[in-house]
Formats: C-alpha cells, structure tokens, sequence
C-alpha cells in the first residue's frame, strides 16, 4: 500500500485499485459465463452449498488480507446473486433452450 499524504493521492490509489477491479471481475464474469454453457440443467446455475464454500473461502482470505468481515461478506453475496442472474441469462440464452421464469 503507498502511503498518501493528500486526498488527490488517496483517489488516485483507489481508481487504480477500482481499475484492477473491473479487469478481475470481468475476468470472473467470463468463468460465470462458461459455467452457464456448461451446466446441463437450468436447476444447476444456483448451488447453495457452493455458495457458502465461496462465502467462507472469502472470509478466511478476507481475514488473513485484514479486509474486515462486514465489508467482505456482504459484497461477495451480492456478487454471488448478480453472476447466479448473469448465469441463468446465459443458460436461457442457449440454443435450443426454453427460458423459463425463476
């Protein structure tokens, strides 16, 4: 971490840091979009068991980074919710695939 003397220091950091965010979260999305080509069964897209696998590798990482728990949880299970929406858009989108409400 750069140490800031100045607010213009401290926005300039977090755009670079907000940057490095959009590129791995674009990245993730990609992953998200080939798990909804992949997945055989519309039921398939939402896995409240790897949910919580997710959820909890982030917290011990969130831990071990000194990202405090209350800023994590709550923005991977956000993030969870979008990428399962993302997903289901992709399964529906599927040749040959009946979209159905959910």
């Amino acid at each position: 971490m750069v140490k800031c003397n100045t607010m213009p220091e401290v926005r300039r950091e977090i755009d670079r840091i907000d940057r490095q965010l959009v590129r791995l979260l674009a990245e993730r999305q990609g992953y998200i979009e080939q798990a909804g080509a992949i997945k055989g069964e519309r039921t398939a897209v939402r896995d409240n068991a790897r949910i919580e696998d997710v959820v909890q590798k982030v917290l011990v990482e969130a831990d071990r980074e000194g990202l405090s728990r209350a800023i994590a949880e709550p923005i991977w299970r956000l993030l969870i919710e979008k990428s399962i929406e993302h997903e289901f858009t992709v399964f529906d989108a599927r040749p040959g695939k009946v979209s159905s409400a959910s």
